[in-house]
């Protein structure tokens, strides 16, 4: 399989949304082995499953970082979950800067997953994710079927 049967055209917004949307994935990664390692060291935790917890941390780093590849491999079904992630983030952020009162982590979390959303819903990333071509209209995109009928339209072509 050829690397640009891998990688699908996308812009490069989608792309920075792809490295922002890793970011949180490591740290739940992260929080995961730290948890291991701590368990492996002898610290108990009274009344947890911990190997429940470590599960749970890197199972949601695993869909987290998923999400982070698809958006860099330019896969359009990567958006909608990452944007997700995204609205997490801003309400992490939020609740840490906020109501915890830990602005040193919180602003740049909130800033983080503000950005994405940004990054996401520009003119170029909506184009992309819509199959739109060139002098056609969001609306005109959209009838046609998007990205898929774009897709199924130059497979008859090619048939």
């Amino acid at each position: 399989m050829r690397l640009a049967d891998i990688v699908s055209p996308a812009p490069r917004e989608v792309r920075y949304a792809g490295l922002l949307t890793a970011l949180p994935g490591f740290g739940l990664l992260a929080i995961g082995v730290i948890l291991a390692v701590n368990h492996l060291g002898g610290a108990e935790v009274p009344g947890n499953n911990i190997y429940a917890e470590i599960g749970y941390y890197v199972v949601l780093a695993l869909g987290v970082l998923a999400c982070a590849v698809g958006l860099l491999l330019g896969k359009t079904w990567a958006r909608s979950p990452s944007v997700v992630v995204a609205l997490v983030l801003i309400g992490v952020g939020w609740y840490a800067a906020g109501p915890s009162g830990q602005g040193g982590f919180g602003v740049p979390v909130m800033i983080a997953g503000a950005l994405v959303v940004v990054l996401l819903f520009r003119r170029a990333s909506r184009a992309w994710v819509l199959g739109q071509e060139a002098g056609e209209t969001e609306e005109e995109a959209a009838r046609r079927g998007g990205a898929e009928g774009r897709a199924s339209r130059k497979q008859r072509y090619e048939d």
